[in-house]
């Protein structure tokens, strides 16, 4: 199994296991079978309408082909990182600093799909309506994420993300909101100083932590956070970070 060492926002490097290559595939597959399924039904539908034609209702068939070409884009802003394929192969892209990606990296990801799988290059290709050379931009996708050591496609290392393994983990949480009690009772303002990404970090850090029981990280983390902020704490450092993910969720709500 693959290990990446981030460099999270408080300068402490956490390792995650990186996706091998076989769920990778396996997950474009379930979501190409879930675009192409979509297609399929979604013609058969208007065939059956006995009052359309392809080529008057243009404006029909550009909504129809919207969720199929946006599919990656909206499946991975609503799902956390993930699509329907990467939730089944338990898959899920995150940033180089070990947060949550930000709209934008995930609209570039999305973007640069074009270069990563050209589809319609193939077609063109296999059709004989584009010239033999540019069949190296097929496998342009495949030979990046072999090639780097993160295993990045362009669109990863355009957009600054990695796709890690949630199979080995014992508790991944996909958002920087937890439940707080309503009688408690926040000890640290200054945590909304940091931000929204911050907290997402500070969370898989805290799991991190759980999972390999590992103080030593936990406390660097505390020691740096406290540094930045300009305070400090009576409690041990995993108890202090605990309470600073409840303070900032508590005072996000209030």
């Amino acid at each position: 199994m693959l290990q990446v060492k981030l460099d999270t926002g408080f300068n402490i490097e956490v390792e995650f296991a990186l996706s091998p290559f076989h769920r990778r595939f396996f997950a474009w597959l379930i979501d190409a079978t879930i675009q192409g399924t979509y297609l399929w039904l979604g013609s058969k539908f208007l065939d059956a309408l006995t009052s359309f034609r392809w080529n008057d209702e243009l404006w029909i068939v550009v909504l129809f082909l919207l969720p199929f070409i946006c599919y990656h884009l909206l499946s991975e802003i609503i799902m956390n990182g993930q699509s329907i394929g990467k939730m089944a192969m338990q898959i899920k892209v995150m940033t180089l600093q070990g947060g949550q990606p930000s709209v934008s990296q995930f609209l570039i990801r999305w973007l640069f799909r074009i270069i990563d799988f050209p589809v319609l290059l193939f077609l063109g290709v296999a059709s004989g309506y584009s010239t033999w050379w540019v069949v190296i931009f097929l496998f342009a996708g495949l030979i990046c994420t072999i090639a780097t050591p993160h295993s990045q496609r362009v669109g990863d290392l355009v957009a600054g993300t990695i796709l890690i393994d949630l199979k080995h983990r014992t508790s991944w949480q996909d958002t920087v909101f937890t439940e707080v009690e309503s009688t408690y009772q926040p000890r640290y303002p200054q945590v909304m100083q940091l931000s929204d990404r911050d907290i997402n970090t500070l969370k898989n850090i805290i799991e991190t932590v759980k999972k390999r029981n590992d103080h030593d990280l936990a406390l660097k983390i505390a020691d740096r956070i406290q540094s930045k902020l300009k305070m400090n704490s009576d409690q041990d450092s995993l108890e202090f970070l605990q309470t600073l993910l409840k303070d900032y969720n508590y005072y996000s709500t209030n």
